[in-house]
């Protein structure tokens, strides 16, 4: 008895309804794991236009806006032009692309070495080292044995991937020579059954929502050959089918009455013949199909703005939420995701560039949410006005020194595009640090008249306030 009341505890149970039982119809219902072939994969991305978005959106978004590179002198134009003589972006997406739908994916970094199977030496790669980026799919690439050393850089990954070119030749690779990306990876590579290391097509866990809306709409425009439909009744219809003269005559019959109706749009009827129309309603099948098509979007996390294409539904509804945390995961993908598995990629791209490693060159992934020209301005205000606060505007002591202000300033605008052309113009112009101000420049700074009783006085110690350009 105690143990048939610590289940009872355990779990909602309603003997009554057979809720929690065995005799639950939900109790039927479990997970089952049934792979996508390459075939069906293949067959689904190129016949069907949810499949394809849903590959290639998040890989198309994730390098449309780039990045931008960030070094002292001219390190950058050298650096930009290598990416683009190797075609690096193009190179990502593709593997994105790939990696999404077959669940894995590579680019090999071609360095001209011999023995790929040996780890790559970084360090001895000079200028123009970095001869070519090929990209592989996980139907190309077998992974090897597993690194089980705790204490080595690729535990949990495979030692060695081999290459099989053309019929018979195979090639084995280290690991350290290839970018790889996953699709959707796996928890655990110890509970996968075959393709070790490699993930699961993103395409694997929405397929069902999708095969649903496909179907759905499938549906729906079968409905449209049979919105409108005609009926006679016809005496003793079905007693004179039995003659083949009768079968005859009756289709000769309605032929000819359908074509007389095409024409002129009148119908000849026998007097005792009826005739009706019905048609079907598809008032809340648009409605129906868009519920599915929503549970698509959310299976892909994709915003249906994007997804779909459509204007946002709702009152005051402008789908720049959806987009802004959506366009969030993309970022948060690139620096989890993308920058440590290209690691190695940019390291080698910097030296075959420069021909050497500078410490101070590094890259900022570019914003996906571009802001308007209302928003823009507005930012700028609120910098400038905070930047007012500080000086000491309105009769205030400055919150901190004018020149470190300035300089602060001066990168802020600099760095988020607000004053294009403001760089070049303080190496021509110089700094507020090397301007001497004058009393009037000082007194300007804190709106102040010279000559007026309210001015406070410096307290002593205390810099002279130069005039800020903000």
């Amino acid at each position: 008895m105690a143990n048939v009341i610590a289940l009872v505890r355990d779990s909602l149970t309603n003997l009554v309804s057979r809720m929690g039982t065995g005799r639950d119809k939900a109790a039927s219902s479990f997970y089952a794991f049934t792979p996508l072939s390459d075939a069906e994969l293949l067959a689904a991305y190129r016949t069907a236009w949810l499949p394809r978005k849903i590959v290639d959106i998040p890989a198309f978004d994730a390098v449309r806006a780039w990045r931008d590179w960030q070094a002292e002198g001219d390190s950058i134009e050298p650096i930009e032009a290598e990416e683009k003589r190797l075609n690096v972006r193009g190179k990502v997406f593709e593997a994105k692309v790939k990696a999404r739908l077959w669940g894995g994916a590579a680019i090999h970094i071609g360095t001209g070495d011999a023995d790929l199977a040996a780890p790559l030496e970084i360090e001895r790669i000079g200028k123009g080292g970095v001869k070519y980026l090929t990209v592989l799919s996980r139907r190309q690439l077998t992974a090897g044995e597993i690194d089980r050393d705790p204490a080595s850089e690729f535990y949990g990954q495979p030692k060695f991937y081999t290459l099989t070119a053309g019929t018979t030749a195979q090639v084995q690779i280290h690991p350290s020579r290839l970018v790889i990306f996953q699709g959707n990876t796996q928890p655990d590579v110890d509970l996968v059954e075959g393709q070790l290391s490699w993930g699961d097509s993103v395409l694997q866990s929405v397929i069902d929502a999708i095969k649903q809306a496909d179907g759905t709409a499938a549906n729906i425009a079968s409905l449209v050959f049979e919105a409108k439909i005609d009926i006679i009744k016809v005496p003793n219809f079905m007693a004179s089918l039995a003659s083949e003269d009768y079968k005859a005559k009756i289709l000769e019959r309605y032929t000819l009455a359908n074509t007389a109706k095409g024409i002129n749009g009148t119908l000849l009827l026998d007097k005792e013949e009826e005739y009706e129309q019905k048609s079907a309603s598809f008032a809340t099948l648009p409605d129906v199909l868009d519920r599915f098509l929503q549970i698509v979007s959310g299976a892909a996390d994709i915003p249906a703005t994007r997804l779909l294409g459509q204007a946002p539904a709702g009152m005051n509804a402008t789908g720049e939420s959806d987009l802004r945390n959506y366009y969030d995961r993309l970022s948060a993908m690139q620096e989890v995701e993308m920058t440590p598995a290209m690691h190695r990629l940019d390291e080698a791209l910097i030296r075959s560039a420069l021909g050497s490693r500078p410490s101070d060159v590094y890259y900022e992934w570019a914003p996906l949410w571009g802001m308007s020209e209302k928003e823009k301005a507005d930012v700028f205000k609120t910098k400038a006005d905070a930047g007012r606060t500080l000086a000491g505007g309105n009769g205030q002591w400055p919150l901190i020194p004018i020149d470190a202000l300035s300089e602060a300033l001066i990168n802020a605008f600099v760095e988020d595009g607000s004053l294009p052309g403001l760089e070049a113009a303080i190496e021509e112009f110089g700094t507020l640090a090397e301007q001497e101000p004058s009393e009037e420049d000082i007194a300007a700074a804190g709106g102040i008249n010279s000559n007026s009783p309210a001015a406070p006085s410096r307290p002593p110690g205390n810099r002279k306030v130069a005039r800020s350009s903000t």
